[in-house]
C-alpha cells in the first residue's frame, strides 16, 4: 500500500511539514505502508508553467501520478486569508477530476492562530469532498500554541488510526481482483501493524460521522445488537402513532393543553 502526504509550507523547516510527517506515522502505526511526500514549494515554478503553456514539467507529472496511485492521502497546508494557500489550491486543480474519486483523505492546516481552527471544515473539506475524495470524520489543525500540547497528539493519533482504517478497507476493495467462475476465495488476514477491516467493531465516533441513517430511523451499517443507537424510535413505530388521529374527527387527549 502507499501513504502519500501532500505539504504546502514554504519555509523551511516548516510547521506543515512537520505535521504532514506525524499524521503519515501515526498512521503507520495502523498499516503497512510506504509513504511517499510531496513538497509543493519545490514545484512552485512548475505548476505555474502548467497553467500558463497547458503541459506539466517532468518532476510535477511525477507528483501527479503520485497523489492519484496513493491509497490514502495526508494533505496539509498553511492558512493564508483565512483558507488554505494559492499554492495548495493550484495544485489541486491541477489534479484530474477523477484522480481522488474514493480516496480516504485526511485534510490538516497550520496557522499562527486558534481563530482559523475551523478552516479544515469551511475550506478543506468541501474542496476533497467536489473531488469526490473520502474525506475523513476528523480533520486537524495546529496553531503556533498546539505544538507539544495533549489535544495536538490526540488529535493526530485519532487522525492516522482512522486513515488506516479506511486505507484497509478501501485497498482491499480496489486492489482485490475478481475470482473466476467456481473459484473459492478466503478474505486474507491483516498483515504486520494493519487493523483487520469491516469485521472488528465498529468505531463509534467514526460510525456515527458516516453511517447513512435509514428511514427506519436506525443507523444501518452498525450491529443493533450493541446498544449503539438505542432510544431511536422506528419508523413504523412512529406512523402508527400518528395513524391513530387519521381519517375523520382527530381527539385531544384530556390532559393537553
Amino acid at each position: 500500500m502507499k501513504l502519500v502526504a501532500v505539504a504546502a509550507g514554504l519555509s523551511s523547516p516548516s510547521s506543515t511539514r512537520l505535521l504532514a510527517d506525524r499524521l503519515a506515522a501515526a498512521t503507520l502505526d495502523h498499516v503497512d505502508a510506504g509513504v511517499e511526500v510531496v513538497e509543493l514549494r519545490d514545484l512552485a515554478t512548475e505548476i505555474a508553467q502548467h497553467f500558463v503553456t497547458g503541459f506539466p514539467a517532468a518532476r510535477l507529472a511525477a507528483a501527479l501520478d503520485t497523489v492519484a496511485a496513493a491509497d490514502g492521502l495526508i494533505a496539509v497546508t498553511p492558512v493564508f486569508s483565512a483558507s488554505y494557500s494559492g499554492l495548495f489550491k493550484s495544485f489541486f486543480d491541477l489534479i484530474d477530476k477523477d484522480a481522488l474519486t474514493g480516496k480516504p483523505v485526511l485534510a490538516g492546516a497550520t496557522g499562527g492562530t486558534a481563530r482559523h481552527s475551523l478552516v479544515t471544515e469551511h475550506a478543506l473539506r468541501p474542496l476533497f469532498t467536489y473531488l469526490r475524495a473520502l474525506v475523513l470524520p476528523t480533520t486537524v489543525y495546529a496553531a503556533s500554541e498546539d505544538w507539544g500540547e495533549e489535544g495536538l497528539a490526540h488529535r493526530i493519533a485519532r487522525a492516522g488510526t482512522e486513515l488506516a482504517r479506511f486505507m484497509t478497507s478501501t485497498g482491499t476493495e480496489a486492489t482485490g481482483s475478481s475470482p473466476g467462475p467456481g473459484t473459492e476465495t478466503s478474505a486474507p488476514g491483516p498483515g504486520p501493524g494493519r487493523i483487520p477491516a469491516p469485521a472488528t467493531a465498529p468505531d463509534v465516533d467514526t460510525t456515527a460521522a458516516i453511517a447513512p441513517r435509514s428511514l427506519h430511523g436506525a443507523i444501518t451499517s452498525v450491529d443493533p445488537t450493541d446498544g449503539f443507537g438505542a432510544g431511536l424510535v422506528p419508523f413504523e413505530q412512529r406512523l402508527a402513532a400518528l395513524s391513530r388521529f387519521s381519517g375523520g374527527a382527530r381527539t385531544r387527549p384530556a390532559a393537553d393543553s
